[in-house]
């Protein structure tokens, strides 16, 4: 995030490997990850792409396929290059570093670390770009208009094969939706951008999983799904869970959203979706939500915030978490049990947090919620005292305020004095719990 609110973005339309197998054979046969990343893709390091005959024979048959799965009728062919680990590795990493500036990647960095959601000592360019490089096996670049699949030897093998029919629905999404503007241009709506990457990938993860069940056997489907990658595995269990989470669960909960809408009316439902698009994670994770389209609350941070805090504050970034996200600061950075951290990030309604930077380095978070309940709003109030008390014992200063029956804000600096300025630059002065 940047100071004009814009969002780290991981690699754009990415299968994750870690996933690909256990999707496939679950639900009703898909296959997995993809992560949301703007960048256009270098070619160095490729490998010897398949002869043009094999390529025509499987890749131009998968397409053909997917169509007749998907329904979407392509308007131009796509480009295709097979690369290797070196190569896959280089266009994800050109990708982050091209739409993702140094400054952006510092600012969201320290919004994490501020809030425990990642270590003191890690740095986040780091940690997003071994994350990705060491899960992704798929690529469809959006704005280049090419698919990268990764092989190790040159070969198409059965994953090859199910992460091309991923990628295809991508181009196929695309060419008859237009990616960039599902997404859409905002830089500081990322729990917006969160759940329609999360329809985008479910869409991609059920038509891929139908396309296995008609073409792969059952040996194939078992030999991908025993497959292992033991220093891939290792590099996903060390990420931390806001970073690795939210691009997992674009697929399993995307998945769900998608399974739903196609249960009740087949693609043609699913189609729908696309033209009346998930305007929060909230919406995307539970069907009623979705159904009476219960619009995020609008929630503001003061103009003036920087302002009186006086000479030398900014604010660095600004950006809505959502449910899902939610739930991870609460379990993930606040020791809350699963179960009580998923109940108490329902009922949101809306949120904004901020970071904001001073004078010597000095920092401070607001993160500001609505809720649509007194009761939900108790909920997370009283599951948000786990985060408060494990700010406090990381020696910075915590407060929780409850200006009304339904918000909830936190307060979070590197010192008393900062949390006290910010109290009164809220107008919450004497109205803390």
């Amino acid at each position: 995030m940047t100071t004009d609110g814009s969002t780290t973005r991981g690699p754009r339309r990415l299968v994750v490997a870690a996933l690909v197998a256990g999707l496939v054979v679950t639900a009703c046969g898909s296959t997995g990850p993809t992560a949301s990343l703007s960048g256009s893709p270098s070619t160095s390091g490729a490998a010897p792409s398949p002869s043009p005959s094999e390529d025509l024979s499987i890749y131009t048959q998968i397409e053909g396929q997917v169509v007749a799965i998907r329904g979407l009728t392509p308007k131009t062919p796509v480009a295709r290059k097979v690369v290797d680990q070196a190569g896959m590795r280089d266009i994800v990493t050109t990708s982050f570093h091209d739409q993702n500036p140094e400054s952006l990647v510092k600012s969201t960095e320290s919004l994490y670390k501020a809030l425990l959601l990642l270590p003191a000592t890690s740095s986040l360019d780091t940690l997003w770009t071994d994350l990705l490089s060491s899960q992704v096996i798929g690529l469809y670049d959006d704005i280049t208009k090419r698919m990268y699949v990764l092989s190790s030897t040159g070969t198409i093998g059965p994953a090859e094969e199910i992460t091309y029919a991923h990628e295809y629905t991508h181009a196929l999404q695309d060419q008859a939706f237009g990616l960039e503007s599902i997404i859409g241009k905002a830089t500081d709506q990322g729990d917006r951008a969160l759940a329609r990457t999360m329809l985008i990938e479910g869409d991609a993860t059920l038509s891929m999983s139908l396309w296995a069940q008609a073409n792969l056997s059952a040996a194939e489907i078992a030999a991908v799904g025993q497959a292992t990658d033991p220093a891939s595995q290792a590099v996903l269990d060390r990420t931390p869970a806001i970073l690795k989470e939210p691009l997992l669960d674009a697929y399993t909960d995307g998945l769900t959203l998608n399974l739903r809408a196609y249960a009740g009316g087949g693609y043609a439902a699913v189609d729908k979706l696309f033209a009346n698009l998930p305007e929060s994670t909230e919406q995307a994770i539970h069907a009623d939500k979705l159904a009476s389209r219960e619009a995020p609350v609008v929630v503001t941070l003061p103009a003036d915030l920087a302002t009186k805090l006086g000479a030398g504050w900014s604010v660095a970034m600004q950006d809505t978490l959502g449910e899902l996200q939610l739930q991870i600061l609460l379990r993930d950075a606040g020791g809350a049990v699963a179960t009580i951290a998923t109940a108490a990030a329902a009922g949101w309604g809306g949120d904004r947090v901020a970071l904001v930077e001073g004078p010597s380095g000095a920092e401070g978070v607001v993160l500001d919620t609505a809720w649509d309940t007194t009761k939900d709003a108790e909920e997370f109030a009283l599951a948000l005292q786990g985060l408060q008390a494990k700010l406090q014992a990381a020696g910075r200063a915590a407060a929780i305020e409850r200006p009304t029956d339904l918000r909830v804000v936190l307060l979070t600096g590197d010192s008393p004095t900062i949390v006290n300025s910010l109290e009164h630059a809220m107008g919450f002065a004497g109205v803390g719990a």
